[in-house]
């Protein structure tokens, strides 16, 4: 059965965010994500963590100045230093929340510098932050993402993201999943799964177009969830969707599957 991990970014906004760990589990999540941490101690939301009996799946890395619409620096040149700068407050953060994986985010095209000389500088921030993380046993992960939601970002498709951990071949460097971004971009997203199974790190879902619960929308995500059981993924799922009202009042197709055993 899929391990479900609520993205306390995005669900349970009807609450603060410290409540936002305790209410997840009271639904049943046994696992959260989130974009950043970075505003909290790491002894705050470990203790969060530890009342709410759940466990920390996923963070980002910090992505440069989002306010300002930054959105990750891991391929800008003349920001290496600032990267790994951030890769180890990352690194910090994981180590204090028994979290094993992270994803670093590329960052926005920039003209100045054109593609090449970015992917340049990706695949060597990449390099350096699978290596550093492998010492405290945690994945880094890369996402593909829409051009509907991020507009001008970096790393688009599927293909170009398995192709960039290949190259890089760092063994905890993997792809992020995101069904949602991937159906808008390209779709086909069973074969997706099973063609690049072994280099997926994490998943996560959402309905599509509106990014709503994933019983609403075109993907059928009943038959990938009993898929990634016949593959035998392991990992988790995160739910990185924006609830159409309350968050719980939404969770009616999370039950049939907290309910079925473990396979």
């Amino acid at each position: 059965m899929p391990q479900f991990a609520a993205n306390l970014s995005f669900l349970y906004n009807e609450h603060a965010f410290l409540d936002r760990f305790a209410a997840a589990a009271a639904d049943g999540f046994r696992g959260v994500e989130y974009l950043f941490p970075y505003e909290f101690s790491a002894a705050e939301l470990r203790n969060r963590l530890d009342a709410s009996n759940v466990q920390q799946v996923l963070f980002n890395c910090p992505p440069g100045d989002w306010a300002r619409g930054e959105r990750g620096i891991a391929s800008l040149p003349g920001r290496e230093a600032e990267f790994r700068r951030g890769m180890e407050q990352a690194l910090h953060y994981a180590e204090a929340l028994g979290c094993k994986r992270l994803h670093v985010m590329a960052g926005l095209l920039d003209a100045t510098h054109g593609k090449e000389r970015q992917r340049a500088v990706y695949l060597e921030n990449l390099a350096y932050a699978a290596r550093q993380a492998a010492l405290h046993g945690v994945t880094v992960l890369i996402e593909p993402i829409n051009t509907r939601d991020m507009p001008g970002y970096f790393l688009h498709y599927q293909q170009d993201a398995h192709a960039i951990c290949r190259e890089v071949q760092v063994p905890n460097l993997k792809v992020q999943f995101d069904l949602y971004h991937c159906q808008i971009m390209e779709g086909d997203l069973a074969a997706t799964m099973q063609r690049e199974l072994a280099g997926i790190g994490h998943m996560q879902i959402a309905g599509v177009p509106e990014r709503h619960e994933p019983d609403l929308g075109e993907v059928h995500y009943p038959y990938l969830f009993s898929l990634m059981d016949a593959l035998g993924y392991q990992e988790w799922v995160g739910c990185e969707y924006r609830p159409r009202g309350n968050t719980s009042a939404g969770l009616g197709w999370l039950q049939p599957w907290l309910k079925k055993p473990a396979s």
